[in-house]
């Protein structure tokens, strides 16, 4: 199973730009997308149905704003929009689909960018977020999570170019670091570190800014974790900066049966 997780930045932008193409050739068996800022009567995702692909929406309430969309080959066992919290729903942050030996978690977390109030939103969101996780890992009716998206925080000096300058900059504030750490103490796998445990200059979003994307001028802040229980199964994992539609690129796993 191949599980590519993506923040496309406009999901009608991405497909303008060639998504489809893009999609057909590297045949993802699960595609969760972020950042679609689109609802669902809005979005016409025919193109992605013509593909193979079922297709699940949970938008932002905001016209034009965060939400993200899960696409699948195989029809899941279950589909649960949302987190149960309005707080984030209204916002459009959590999709799972559940398989029969693993369930997708698609998120799209805040990015703090805009100001305290946000960084604020986004560190209670970022505990809320592991409880919630603890939570679903003692449900023994939900299998063994990959949880996929945009985190939009980094875990360590080499998942960004310059950690020195961004020492407290949202997405690499000490508080953010910390609770990565302990979210991987909790029992998840960083899917890329396990393949690539010390390799630097991988990155997965670049500024529109300065030329930053052509310089490698980038942050590592879409992820794919993993529990301990699907490691064997791990074939593959990584990232595939040369795909542009979008200041983000895409992340992707393999799971062998």
């Amino acid at each position: 199973m191949k599980i590519v997780s993506y923040n496309l930045n406009g999901l009608r932008s991405a497909l303008g730009k060639g998504l489809l193409d893009w999609v057909a050739q590297a045949a993802p068996d699960v595609l969760c997308v972020q950042e679609i800022k689109a609802g669902t009567a809005s979005l016409d995702v025919s193109g992605l149905v013509a593909l193979g692909y079922h297709a699940y929406l949970h938008p932002a309430r905001k016209p034009g704003y965060s939400g993200v969309a899960t696409f699948s080959r195989q029809v899941p066992l279950g589909v649960i929009e949302g987190c149960g919290n309005p707080l984030y729903d209204d916002e459009g942050r959590v999709l799972r689909l559940d398989f029969e030996d693993v369930s997708v978690l698609n998120t799209y977390m805040p990015s703090g960018t805009s100001g305290p109030a946000r960084q604020a939103f986004k560190v209670a969101w970022l505990h809320w977020f592991r409880q919630y996780v603890a939570g679903l890992r003692r449900d023994p009716a939900v299998p063994p999570l990959v949880i996929g998206g945009d985190f939009n925080c980094c875990q360590t000096a080499i998942d960004l170019h310059n950690p020195k300058a961004n020492q407290q900059s949202p997405g690499y504030t000490p508080e953010e670091r910390q609770w990565f750490r302990d979210f991987l103490t909790d029992g998840l796998v960083d899917s890329f570190r396990h393949q690539h445990p010390e390799a630097p200059g991988h990155y997965s979003w670049w500024s529109y800014r300065a030329g930053s994307r052509a310089r490698n001028v980038g942050w590592r802040l879409d992820h794919l974790l993993l529990e301990p229980a699907l490691l064997p199964r791990l074939h593959g994992a990584g990232l595939w900066p040369d795909v542009v539609h979008s200041d983000h690129c895409p992340a992707w796993l393999e799971l062998t049966p």
